[in-house]
C-alpha cells in the first residue's frame, strides 16, 4: 500500500483505547470500557476489506492502522451495494474478512444472509444501541444525519417546516430539491417506509413530485444549487455542507432539522466481519482502532461525519448527535433497497 502524509493530528497522536501497541510493536494489554481486560492485540496477519467507503477517505486510517498494529492490509473499494453482493455471491470463498459498508442497510443485508459474525461486547458497548446491530452482528463507525438544508437569504429560520410532510404544502412549490437516484435519498425512502408505510411513503413521494421538487444527481449538486439560490430547501446529509464552507465560510446555507420523522434520521457508516474469515483478531483491532478518539475525530474533522463513541466533539457548526430527534429505527431493516426502488418508480420519480 502507498504511504501517504497523514493529518498531522493523527499522525502525532497516541493510539488509545482498547487497541495499546507498545513503541517497540509487542503487544500489550489494557482495560476495556466494561471494566474487563481486552485480548492481547496482534501485531501480525493480513486483513482484507471490501470498503464502500472510497480511498481518498478512509484510505489514510487504514494506512495509519497498518503502521500501527503491523497488520497488512488489502482493500477493495467500490460501491457499498455492489460489494455487498459480491461477497454473498462469492459465499465462503471470499476473500473478505470485513466489510466496511457505506450505510446500514448493507450491512443489514449481510446479517440477513447469515454472512457476519458476532462483534465483542466490549467493543459494541462504546456505541450507543441505535447505531449498531441489535444482535451484535455489525457496528456503526461514523453518523450522518438527514438534514433540509436552506438558503438563508432566501428562506427565514421561522418559515422552516418541522416535518418533511409540509414541503408537499403550496407554499414550497418549487421550491425544494431532492435526488431520488441518488443511495442516500434512497435509505431516507427505505426509513419512511419503516415508520410510516407503504401507502403513506408512497402519497408523500407523488406529492411532492406534484408540487414541483426540483431534481438532482445527488447531494453535492443540490448544496450547489442552494448556494447560487437556484433551490432554496435541499434534502441532503449533513456533511456535503461542511465541505462548501471550509472553501467559502460565507457560504449562504444552514442546516435544519425536522423533528421525529425519517427527515431527521441517522444512519452510519459501519463495520461486519464475514463469517469466512479466518483473521478475527485481526478484524476486531481494526474495529478498536476505528473506535479510538484519534480516528473518531478524524471522521468529525476531515469528513463532518459525526462521531459515535462519547467524548468527541460533533462537526463544527453543528448540533451535538443527541440533540437531533430521529426517529426510532433498526437500522439493519434499511436493507430493501429493491422494495425502495419499487416504490420510487411507482410514484414516477425515477
Amino acid at each position: 500500500m502507498k504511504r501517504r502524509k497523514f493529518f498531522a493530528y493523527l499522525g502525532t497522536a497516541t493510539i488509545a483505547g482498547s487497541l495499546a501497541i507498545a513503541c517497540n510493536g509487542t503487544p500489550t494489554t489494557d482495560a476495556s470500557p466494561n471494566g474487563t481486560d481486552t485480548a492481547t492485540a496482534p501485531t501480525s496477519g493480513e486483513l482484507t476489506i471490501y470498503s464502500g467507503r472510497n480511498e481518498q477517505l478512509i484510505g489514510p486510517l487504514l494506512e495509519r492502522f497498518e503502521a500501527e498494529t503491523g497488520i497488512t492490509v488489502n482493500v477493495r473499494y467500490g460501491d457499498t451495494a455492489e460489494l455487498a453482493a459480491a461477497i454473498l455471491e462469492e459465499g465462503e470463498n471470499s476473500p473478505a474478512d470485513v466489510f466496511f459498508g457505506q450505510d446500514a442497510g448493507a450491512l443489514g443485508s449481510l446479517q440477513e444472509a447469515n454472512r457476519t459474525r458476532s462483534i465483542p461486547d466490549n467493543l459494541l458497548n462504546q456505541v450507543d444501541s441505535r447505531f449498531r446491530s441489535p444482535e451484535g452482528q455489525w457496528i456503526g463507525i461514523s453518523g450522518r444525519a438527514r438534514v433540509l438544508d436552506y438558503n438563508t437569504e432566501l428562506v427565514q429560520a421561522n418559515e422552516l417546516p418541522d416535518s418533511i410532510w409540509k414541503l408537499t404544502e403550496e407554499q414550497w412549490r418549487g421550491r425544494v430539491a431532492w435526488a431520488p437516484t441518488n443511495g442516500s435519498f434512497q435509505s431516507f425512502v427505505t426509513a419512511l417506509r419503516l415508520t410510516e408505510g407503504e401507502e403513506r411513503t408512497l402519497e408523500w413521494l407523488q406529492a411532492m413530485r406534484e408540487n414541483d421538487a426540483q431534481v438532482y444527481n445527488n447531494n453535492t449538486a443540490i448544496v450547489e444549487a442552494l448556494g447560487r439560490g437556484e433551490a432554496e430547501i435541499g434534502l441532503v446529509n449533513n456533511y456535503y455542507l461542511g465541505r462548501f464552507r471550509a472553501d467559502n465560510p460565507n457560504f449562504p446555507v444552514a442546516h435544519h432539522y425536522t423533528q421525529d420523522d425519517a427527515g431527521s434520521m441517522v444512519n452510519v457508516a459501519g463495520v461486519a466481519i464475514l463469517d469466512s474469515t479466518d483473521q478475527e483478531a485481526q478484524a476486531i483491532a481494526l474495529i478498536e482502532y476505528l473506535l479510538t478518539p484519534e480516528s473518531q475525530t478524524y471522521f468529525t474533522q476531515e469528513t463532518s461525519e459525526y462521531a459515535l463513541v462519547d467524548g468527541v466533539a460533533p462537526p463544527e457548526d453543528q448540533i451535538p448527535l443527541q440533540q437531533i430527534q430521529s426517529p426510532e429505527i433498526d437500522l439493519s431493516n434499511l436493507e430493501d433497497l429493491e422494495g425502495t426502488l419499487a416504490l420510487l418508480e411507482q410514484a414516477e420519480v425515477l
